[in-house]
């Protein structure tokens, strides 16, 4: 990377992973400027961005990847781009799957375009996620695993994990892809397992599990997802795919008594609910590439989980108003009352 100030555009930093990707960036370097771009969707908290507002060198853009007036005015003059913004439910994208088509593809199309017209850009990050290569019953996907995306959402994260890919290929773009395991820790919107969990348990509500729980999931601390992606936008290799992963897999019902003791409370406080359609079973991935660069994690599942359920105690006034508006849309509650499925 260039020496002096440099400039970053971060898609999607209202959400959870793209906020508290700028706040690490500011806790790391120095003399940086950052501008956000986010459409504040559903999942994006205005929340985030007064947080951000504070940081030297900071601005936010309300607008959306899919405009290409927008994106050029934003993308001007950036050394790094880093791509968070997306459709980002299952459950969302079983029932309504047009939207994740259109941001998750066409909208990093537009960027990729404009990326093209910045000369001086030195690094295109593209966030995907594991749920591209589908379920795995044994074993861990590498990144040269066969790519079986078992829902609209993953189909169409790959679709754009592969069309930044190509940009690569076929135009010399200085892209890279990176492919998460399960995310979780403060800022994460409340659908979301763990925050869905804890801020119910807050409440005194039930937990809802699908099924009975057997769902195997690693799951990775977001600081230390940053802290990957950070380390490879200064070393990772153009054109490369990189897992990364918390190394730490527990089944669904495992978390959920994680959370239950730390918070507490007892199996009292699960409800089983019918099992999502086409809900992958295991996911598990070989990091071994990116630990190469000597990334290491930070945060065992247990440290991790006492973070998030700290933060989230303590800041009842970022997402109380987030919970109000989700019980106003699903008035039966987040959870059907027919079969378990949000309505």
């Amino acid at each position: 990377m260039k020496t002096g100030r440099t400039k970053y555009l971060i898609t999607g930093a209202a959400g959870f992973i793209g906020s508290n990707f700028v706040h690490y960036l500011y806790r790391q370097h120095k003399d940086i400027e950052v501008v956000v771009l986010d459409k504040m969707a559903y999942s994006g908290s205005p929340r985030s961005i007064q947080e951000l507002e504070g940081y030297p060198g900071f601005s936010f853009i309300r607008g959306d990847i899919c405009d290409p007036v927008i994106v050029k005015k934003v993308m001007q003059g950036a050394d790094v781009v880093v791509n968070f913004a997306a459709e980002v439910a299952v459950d969302r994208s079983i029932h309504d799957p047009d939207s994740f088509l259109k941001t998750d593809i066409m909208g990093v199309y537009t960027l990729l375009q404009e990326a093209r017209r910045q000369k001086q850009l030195q690094r295109f990050v593209q966030i995907s996620t594991d749920e591209v290569y589908g379920q795995i019953l044994e074993g861990s996907f590498t990144e040269s695993s066969e790519l079986k995306p078992r829902n609209p959402y993953a189909a169409s994260k790959l679709g754009a994990d592969r069309l930044a890919y190509s940009f690569f290929v076929t135009y010399g773009l200085p892209v890279l892809v990176t492919r998460s395991s399960n995310n979780y820790g403060p800022r994460a919107y409340l659908e979301k397992v763990v925050p869905l969990f804890i801020t119910n348990l807050i409440d005194g509500q039930q937990v809802p599990v699908y099924g009975r729980g057997k769902q195997i999931r690693d799951w990775l601390f977001v600081e230390d997802h940053c802290s990957a992606i950070d380390l490879l936008i200064e070393r990772g290799v153009d054109g490369e795919t990189y897992n990364i992963a918390g190394g730490q897999e527990l089944t669904n019902m495992e978390l959920t008594c994680l959370i239950l003791k730390f918070m507490g409370k007892d199996k009292s406080s699960i409800k089983f609910v019918q099992d999502r359609p086409g809900h992958d079973f295991r996911y598990s991935l070989d990091c071994s590439k990116i630990k190469a660069l000597g990334w290491r994690q930070q945060h065992g599942i247990k440290e991790g989980l006492k973070k998030t359920i700290a933060w989230y105690q303590d800041n009842l006034m970022w997402w109380r108003p987030v919970k109000e508006q989700m019980d106003a849309r699903y008035p039966v509650g987040y959870w059907g009352e027919k079969n378990g499925q949000r309505k």
